[in-house]
């Protein structure tokens, strides 16, 4: 059964939108990278989520074969590369 990992994060200061587009194109690019990661989306809140999205910039939602396969997604090079780019701070 796929088991979803969402992340809510702020960006650092002056992050720019093309920033951002080229950040979410190497999220994607990790599907078939990392094992048993099946798919990532992120993107910002929705304008009418923003009262409830407490300072997050950003939500990323990975979905991943099995329970098992977060420890190696947590860990993957690919990932540890590029966690930091952007993100200041995650929940």
């Amino acid at each position: 059964m796929p088991v979803y990992h969402i992340v809510l994060f702020r960006l650092k200061p002056g992050v720019t939108p093309a920033q951002i587009a080229t950040w979410k194109e190497t999220c994607q690019g990790m599907v078939g990278k990392i094992p048993g990661l099946l798919s990532l989306q992120s993107g910002p809140p929705l304008p009418i989520s923003l009262p409830r999205a407490q300072g997050f910039d950003m939500g990323l939602v990975a979905v991943l074969e099995t329970a098992e396969h977060i420890a190696t997604y947590a860990v993957h090079p690919a990932h540890l590369d590029h966690v930091g780019s952007l993100v200041l701070s995650y929940s």
